[in-house]
């Protein structure tokens, strides 16, 4: 799973810095991954050792990277040290899609289901989606493609109440 700059209400990181993060991560495509990798580094360096912006941007910049087994500490760290804001649940996300590309998608699943629960927000398709994959890798493919079609579902111009009433029947109880 890619990750993308968002802001953040964590008051540790200044709006210019937030601005110069959002500039580096543009420039993903164009750096090879040690020297994208090494710019995140050197924005992290200048946020306070006690940040838990740090570890999470790294995290992000090592998952982009290909690199999901590196990411999961960070990951865990971030939100150990108290990640607030849209970089909390954005953490529980990407942790979650690691934690599967690790081969861990038990885990995944545990760690992403109470996200179905959280406030609402830009996210709640991509909770769904990851979920959707960990439980995929479980052999539960009629869950997970229940929650997609859920997700997708009021999104569709026509057939949302159809797609809705789909996404149901795939997990409940034959009614015979």
């Amino acid at each position: 799973m890619t990750a993308e700059p968002t802001k953040s209400t964590t008051p540790a990181a200044s709006a210019d810095w937030e601005q110069r993060a959002a500039g580096a991560w543009a420039r993903l495509d164009e750096l090879d991954e040690a020297e994208f990798r090494d710019l995140i580094d050197e924005l992290v360096a200048e946020l306070p050792p006690d940040s838990a912006i740090g570890p999470f941007e790294r995290a992000c910049a090592f998952d982009s990277t290909g690199h999901s087994d590196k990411a999961v500490p960070l990951y865990r760290d971030a939100i150990e040290r108290g990640l607030t804001g849209i970089r909390r649940r954005r953490a529980k996300i990407q942790l979650s899609s690691s934690l599967r590309n690790t081969g861990l998608p038990e885990e995944g699943v545990r760690l992403i289901t109470p996200e179905l629960d959280a406030e609402p927000d830009e996210l709640d398709d991509a909770v769904r989606a990851v979920l959707a994959l960990c439980l995929a890798d479980l052999g539960r493919e009629r869950e997970g493609l229940s929650l997609v079609l859920g997700a997708l579902a009021p999104h569709l111009p026509r057939y949302q109440r159809s797609m809705a009433n789909y996404a149901r029947l795939l997990v409940e109880p034959d009614s015979d």
